[in-house]
């Protein structure tokens, strides 16, 4: 069957999007992967076709509107009979709710998080449209996968629904590629992800001050990076805390394997960020590289079940958290890591996907 896949964002660093089309082309779907302009156009190859959407709208609000018109089109042109449709996330989901239910053909709805509790919508006006579209059709599909437990638990009683399937974002298994021998110095501290609000990464940078020996790399990109140069400048620390920029996936690999430890420090401003489990931890976790969490439901557990680090309760935890970890060294969590990365790595998750996409293939719509 055809698997017409759209998300918004211009596909070139949407690790889950990618996975997902792989497994389902490897898998014998005929995938089309639709995107948008929406950031750029950079250059990029896959193993499936894929097209981005041209946008003309120079803000976020009105290219929203402008993506779900031609996204209805682009849908309608491309799909038929024996097609299913996979929606990523809620600002992809009305074009392809309308196309399922005018063609009748089966709708696959992948929640990446619970997009009206994301922080950079949470207690603003546009909150409650997006609440209204969600709340409109949530309740009405029929098959939906989210991407950790807790989100699955959530929409099943928010909505009264059958549970989503989970299908949690974690990379490909890696064997250990680390050389013990080595000792960085300074230790490297890493944050790898947006620079976006309440991922904690104003709290971590002043307490640079307060970790010695160490410093702090910012792998990524987003709309505090000017902000937090301005803190990391007025503090002094400009050549302790080192902003990367945003990197291939290739390079991004590289540069997790040198550190020591990777945060994922997000602040709980929100259900989505507080139910999350950020592909960031189990990217640290294959990199065999020990973490410092925040202490919510999902990003606990890779501490509570496999000791792969440790987890804040408040922030001014953050310098004695991480120095423990700096000091114990990264072949203290040697076995811990190993461990953690058979059981979170993508060959555990493809198989619920394909699990649930052979169900919607053979469902009467």
């Amino acid at each position: 069957m055809k698997v017409l896949v759209s998300v918004f964002n211009n596909l070139a660093t949407d690790q889950r999007v990618e996975k997902v089309c792989t497994t389902l082309s490897e898998n014998g779907y005929k995938v089309e992967l639709i995107g948008n302009s929406w950031g750029g156009l950079p250059e990029m190859e896959r193993n499936y076709l894929f097209s981005r959407i041209n946008l003309q709208s120079k803000t976020l609000r009105f290219a929203y509107i402008e993506f779900q018109w031609k996204l209805y089109k682009k849908l309608l042109s491309g799909a038929d009979k024996d097609t299913i449709l996979l929606s990523n996330d809620l600002d992809t989901l009305l074009p392809n709710y309308l196309i399922s239910k005018k063609l009748k053909i089966p709708l696959v709805f992948d929640s990446h998080e619970i997009f009206p509790e994301m922080p950079s919508v949470n207690g603003r006006f546009v909150q409650k449209i997006w609440y209204l579209l969600q709340d409109s059709i949530i309740p009405k599909l029929k098959f939906m996968m989210t991407a950790s437990e807790s989100y699955a638990d959530w929409f099943q009683k928010t909505y009264n629904i059958q549970r989503p399937f989970v299908v949690q974002n974690f990379p490909l298994r890696t064997e250990n590629s680390q050389d013990y021998t080595l000792i960085n110095f300074p230790k490297i501290i890493l944050y790898q992800g947006a620079i976006n609000p309440s991922r904690g990464l104003d709290k971590i940078i002043p307490e640079m001050l307060n970790i010695k020996n160490a410093e702090l790399w910012i792998a990524g990109d987003g709309p505090r990076k000017d902000e937090y140069l301005s803190l990391t400048k007025n503090l002094g620390l400009t050549d302790r805390v080192k902003f990367l920029g945003k990197l291939s996936p290739e390079k991004l690999r590289e540069i997790t394997c040198r550190a020591d430890v990777g945060l994922s420090i997000e602040e709980n401003n929100g259900l989505s960020y507080f139910y999350s489990m950020p592909n960031k931890i189990a990217d640290y976790i294959q990199a065999r590289v020990p973490i410092v969490v925040s202490d919510f439901p999902e990003m606990k557990k890779a501490v509570d079940v496999f000791s792969a680090g440790e987890k804040i309760g408040s922030y001014s935890e953050l310098p004695d958290k991480i120095n423990t970890v700096l000091n114990n060294g990264k072949q203290f969590y040697k076995n811990a890591l190993n461990t953690a990365s058979d059981a979170m790595c993508w060959e555990k998750e493809a198989p619920k996907l394909i699990a649930l996409f052979k169900k919607a293939g053979s469902a009467d719509i």
